[in-house]
Formats: C-alpha cells, structure tokens, sequence
C-alpha cells in the first residue's frame, strides 16, 4: 500500500487508466509473467489521502475509516472484484461492507 497525495495519484490516473484527475484508490495488479518468489503478491493498493480526507468529512467518519475502506475497496479489486455495472458493484460494496465491519471488531 502505497499512501500519496492528489498530485501524484492524479498522474498515476492519467499515465494507466487515461483519467486526468485525481481519485480516491488505484490498483495495480501484480503481472502475471514477473511472480515473485514467497509470499504471494497480489500487487501494489495506492490511496490518495487528500481525498480520502474530502471523502470522510463528507460522509461523516474518521479518516481512518476511510482509509481502511478504501485498501478493502483495493484488495477488492486485486481480488478480482469489479465495480463497473451496477450487479457487479452492488456485489463488490457489499462483500467491502462485511469485510470492513469485521475489520473494525477488537481482536480477543
């Protein structure tokens, strides 16, 4: 996971996905045809913490919060998760609300 500012996620945004604003998460795949050895490596999770800020003033919760939902909404998508139609984001979001609502339980 890699945390950044609007200015450098935005350049990520438009160098992969042709986008030219900032955004809240970015995912990237770890190649099929470059495996590492060990521990299998899903790929790289980058956070924009200037909105994530944006995003957990307007919806009413920490920054922490935020953040922790936006590596779930991340780790998602190097799942294979997609959020591209409505049956397949509905799916993502509520698989992304299980796993935040277990995150955020105290270890006994």
């Amino acid at each position: 996971m890699l945390l950044v500012g609007d200015r450098a996620i935005r350049r990520l945004n438009r160098a992969y996905l042709n986008h030219d604003h900032p955004t809240d998460v970015l995912a990237f795949p770890q190649p099929k045809s470059f495996p590492l050895p060990g521990p299998h490596l899903l790929g790289d999770v980058v956070i924009s913490v200037d909105t994530a800020a944006r995003q957990a003033k307007a919806h009413g919760h920490s920054l922490n919060q935020e953040l922790a939902l936006l590596l779930i909404h991340g780790l998602l998508h190097l799942l294979g998760y997609d959020d591209s139609t409505p049956a397949a984001r509905r799916r993502m979001w509520s698989t992304q609300a299980r796993l935040l609502a277990i995150s955020a339980r105290p270890l006994s």
